[in-house]
């Protein structure tokens, strides 16, 4: 599936071809159908063209791991602000503004989320707009492409909403003549309905639980659902008890069918299978953005790797250093709790390795990030590397599911339950740390959140954990301040009002002024 789904987009290339008007000497020309220019009607009268147009939607995910300048790419841009990290590299001025809290509208990697986002957003609807019309295609398909788009967009409003709040909710395919086509900014309440409403249609459409092509799934469905309930009940839609509970019974319904299904979903027993090929799309791992060499390899490798600084310990070369971890987070593991193994050599970050991925150890002076770190690749002790990375890129594992039900199932019902210890605990035992037990419903509360900084850090999931909760983890205290006046240790920032938004790009303000007012701040 993988392969189809990135060399099928290449069918779809040419969809959005317009045909253009021509003088009276050309009027039979004009009349002849040129298969060579396809338009959504000509182009989508074959089931086989279902299929491509929602590769070509998944194939547009890969913006996440997309180039932003020089030394960074576009994932870094979700974890720069939180205070988890910083970078060895000073030659990128828009990560440095990120890291430093003092970006604004301009900033190449805000530009490259939003544009990446509404892209996505119109191919899904191209696919929810047009698939209906095939005929003949078998029903049952027809219901599981349009449930695949509906995830996908339901995906990026989620994204879109959290980072900008107000924005335009574009809910068909757009041409020059169409009516909204410069559309205002849509209330967050509203983005929010919207987001429930395509994520319940893709729920119904009878899509497999768990999908180890890379496809959506079931899973991964109620897995987002239950990740955007817990959201409006917390900051900025503040719907509190009665969104908990919808949570807590949505993320429940993974965790039971993982129960009863624990060779399709279970947490890894190893976190080496974070790191491996072999496990793409298995197990833990419930949505990635898909990669194959040959056609696009997993381009967030080298940002992991030492700058040029360094000897080269991959048999891909030098690396870039764009972001590491600060150390005030790294040194939180075992400050507070000694035997947690997620700081140890391999497991989430590392402090050594070999030269040319499999040579003499060679000590780094300072922890890199290990988390999704590919072994095939670089290489390792013994083994040398292939220098080409296939590894997914995740964005979202069965450890946040767990840790979603811990806390809203807490929130809504006034206490932690059995299931939500077991939850909690399924995390922390893995990671070496004992078992919790006889909390009250603030500790219990605020031992969820420690988890997830621990256990979900890097993967796109922090910030905005920071922003529905308003508040920041503080690595001297092993507590929680708010997030206004919170200072990133690593560098000293203060988050500010204006943070809890990004600035929509000037360039997009410019082209549709119906976008204004700007975000506050900004």
């Amino acid at each position: 599936m993988k392969r189809n789904i990135i060399h099928k987009t290449i069918q779809l290339a040419l969809c959005g071809a317009m045909l253009m008007g021509a003088g009276s000497g050309c009027k039979k020309f004009l009349e002849e159908k040129d298969p060579s220019n396809l338009s959504p009607d000509s182009y989508f009268t074959l089931p086989e063209h279902a299929d491509a147009a929602i590769f070509a939607a998944y194939s547009r995910l890969r913006f996440v791991g997309e180039g932003a300048g020089i030394f960074t790419n576009n994932y870094a841009f979700l974890d720069a602000a939180t205070g988890t990290v910083t970078t060895k590299t000073a030659q990128n001025s828009d990560l440095n503004n990120l890291l430093g809290l003092v970006y604004d509208g301009d900033n190449l990697q805000i530009g490259n989320w939003w544009k990446g986002i509404y892209r996505e957003i119109a191919q899904a609807n191209l696919v929810l707009d047009n698939v209906p019309k095939i005929n003949p295609m078998d029903e049952v398909a027809r219901k599981k492409v349009l449930g695949e788009a509906y995830f996908l967009r339901a995906w990026s409003y989620f994204y879109a909403v959290r980072l900008w709040g107000d924005v335009p909710l574009v809910l068909k395919s757009q041409t020059p003549q169409s009516t909204d086509f410069s559309p205002s900014r849509t209330s967050t309440e509203e983005v929010y309905k919207a987001i429930v409403d395509d994520l319940q249609k893709a729920e119904a459409a009878g899509l497999p639980w768990k999908d180890n092509t890379g496809r959506a799934s079931t899973a991964a469905i109620k897995a987002l659902l239950a990740k955007v309930y817990l959201t409006m009940a917390g900051f900025p839609l503040n719907k509190g008890q009665a969104y908990y509970k919808l949570a807590a019974d949505k993320s429940k319904e993974v965790i039971d069918y993982a129960n009863a299904h624990p060779s399709e979903i279970d947490l890894f027993t190893s976190y080496d299978d974070l790191h491996s090929v072999g496990t793409n799309n298995k197990l833990e791992l419930l949505f990635q953005v898909q990669y194959l060499s040959g056609v696009e390899e997993n381009p967030v490798q080298t940002t992991m790797l030492p700058n040029n600084a360094q000897p080269d310990i991959s048999a891909k070369g030098s690396g870039q250093g764009t972001y590491v971890p600060s150390l005030s987070f790294y040194n939180s593991y075992k400050k507070f709790e000694p035997t947690d193994k997620r700081p140890d050599q391999q497991q989430f970050f590392y402090t050594y390795y070999f030269f040319k991925g499999n040579g003499d150890t060679i000590k780094l002076g300072a922890p890199y990030i290990y988390k999704f770190f590919d072994v095939t690749c670089h290489g390792t002790s013994g083994r040398p590397g292939t220098g080409i990375s296939n590894l997914n890129l995740t964005l979202m594992r069965y450890a946040e599911v767990l840790l979603t039900y811990a806390e809203a199932q807490n929130r809504a019902d006034g206490a932690p339950n059995a299931d939500a210890y077991t939850a909690l605990n399924a995390i922390r035992l893995r990671a070496n740390l004992p078992a919790k037990a006889g909390l009250s419903q603030g500790d219990f509360e605020q031992s969820v959140w420690r988890e997830r900084w621990h256990e979900l850090c890097y993967e796109g999931v922090i910030w905005f954990d920071m922003l529905r909760l308003r508040k920041a983890y503080n690595e001297d205290t092993n507590g929680f301040d708010d997030f206004i006046g919170h200072v990133n240790k690593s560098n000293g920032a203060v988050l500010a009002k204006k943070h809890l938004l990004y600035p929509l790009p000037v360039f997009e303000m410019k082209n549709n002024p119906n976008l204004k007012p700007q975000n506050e701040g900004y």
